[in-house]
């Protein structure tokens, strides 16, 4: 009855539990500063329901293009950068076409690949969770890759690529190189500004993270303006509402409403690794977004004692490369100073 494949293709878990302090998904932990709530209150009282979305897409293609120093042509607004990157295996993969990407990565990578019917070339990251840029580049030729995407900084290990390397890539593959920045406002280095210099980069981001906006679902892509086009081509008409595009409007034009919460989420991931840095028996890996990766050889049984708790961290299990690990996003002082303490307690115990 389905289509063949379907059945095996794994699920992506959104399923949630009245969790006291949620710190699973990477989302912000507070939600709109009160200035641009107030002012997107106000915009979306004027919207016009009745009407599809239209100024409101040109109004923040143009606010994103400003910022970057480009033209609306080389942007394209999504629901979130999920959106993009589905869009992305869609459009450049499809039978015996392939796709190469590091794992541990983002885990849709795998799905995109299955929904699109590509076949998914993996490049395991180091111990360390580096990438090997010239393994990275050598897998993407062997296979005459027709995309290469990666994550940087990197979910769920929080590493990065450094740009040198990213421009080392796009240098040395004739695919397109698709950059997933999620979380890249908490590290301050973009490949955006490689654009105009490789046609073949292209930059997924969203407003999911840094501002706050995870449930309005809106992202956006920077690219050359063929690549625009037809990505374009493989979304529906009006695919973004215009509730989400009016809010993210606002919430750009006052992003620097954000950077002191930003500049808060950064100071306690760095109070935060250096707090689980000192607690024996426990792998605290670099991070440069929301979020930290710990290693623990009992991790599944310190997960359980969290969720006695009410806390919700990201389990990863026996996942490859990934085994006994936890993800503990960065949630506000108060939040990361009681999950803190149930760590310590939990270790001390065991």
């Amino acid at each position: 009855m389905y289509r063949q494949g379907l059945e095996s293709l794994p699920t992506y878990d959104v399923s949630e539990k009245d969790w006291k302090i949620k710190l699973n998904a990477n989302e912000s932990n507070l939600n709109l500063p009160p200035l641009v709530e107030e002012r997107v209150i106000a915009r979306l009282g004027r919207v016009a329901f009745n009407r599809y979305p239209d100024t409101e897409m040109d109004d923040l293609k143009d606010l994103i293009a400003r910022n970057f120093r480009l033209n609306e042509e080389n942007v394209l607004v999504a629901n979130g950068s999920s959106e993009i990157l589905e869009k992305l295996f869609f459009a450049f993969g499809g039978p015996k076409r392939s796709i190469v990407f590091p794992m541990p990565s983002f885990s849709m990578y795998n799905i995109y690949a299955k929904l699109s019917e590509s076949e998914a070339k993996v490049v395991p990251l180091e111990a360390d969770y580096t990438l090997d840029v010239k393994k990275f580049i050598q897998a993407v030729q062997e296979c005459d890759a027709k995309l290469a995407v990666v994550c940087t900084p990197n979910n769920p290990t929080g590493t990065i690529i450094p740009l040198a390397d990213i421009e080392y890539i796009a240098k040395n593959i004739d695919c397109p190189l698709a950059v997933d920045e999620a979380y890249v406002e908490f590290y301050g280095i973009s490949a955006a500004s490689l654009i105009e210099k490789y046609p073949n980069l292209i930059v997924a981001r969203t407003f999911s993270k840094a501002y706050g906006m995870a449930a309005a679902r809106v992202g956006y892509m920077l690219a050359g303006k063929d690549i625009i086009h037809m990505i374009g081509k493989a979304c529906m008409p009006y695919h973004v509402n215009v509730l989400s595009l009016a809010a993210a409007a606002i919430v750009y034009q006052m992003r620097d409403e954000f950077v002191p919460r930003i500049q808060m989420y950064v100071a306690e991931r760095k109070r935060m690794f250096e707090a689980l840095e000192k607690i024996k028996g426990i792998t605290v890996y670099p991070s440069e977004t929301n979020f930290i990766l710990i290693r623990y050889e009992n991790a599944v049984a310190l997960n359980e004692y969290l969720e006695s708790l009410k806390i919700g961290v990201r389990s990863f299990g026996n996942a490859p490369g990934l085994e006994n690990c936890l993800r503990i996003t960065i949630g506000t002082r108060e939040e990361n100073d009681q999950w803190l303490s149930a760590v310590k307690a939990f270790v001390e115990r065991s």
